[in-house]
């Protein structure tokens, strides 16, 4: 894995980032199909678009709630 990937992961599980964001920006940064449409859920999606662009922008969004 190359350090952006890397770096990105580690600021998401330090900020509490929802699993299923962290679970499709790693699949998009890394270039794997989407999941089957029944599995998706928004979070994925989001999740999913912003590794395929390999943004780091957009993780606020994704904070669960305490």
């Amino acid at each position: 894995m190359n350090q952006a990937y890397r770096d990105a992961t580690t600021q998401m599980e330090e900020l509490k980032v929802q699993q299923e964001y962290i679970l499709g920006w790693q699949g998009g940064f890394l270039g794997h199909p989407m999941r089957e449409e029944q599995r998706l859920t928004e979070a994925y999606e989001a999740g999913y678009e912003d590794g395929a662009a390999k943004s780091t922008e957009n993780f606020s969004n994704w904070v669960e709630a305490a």
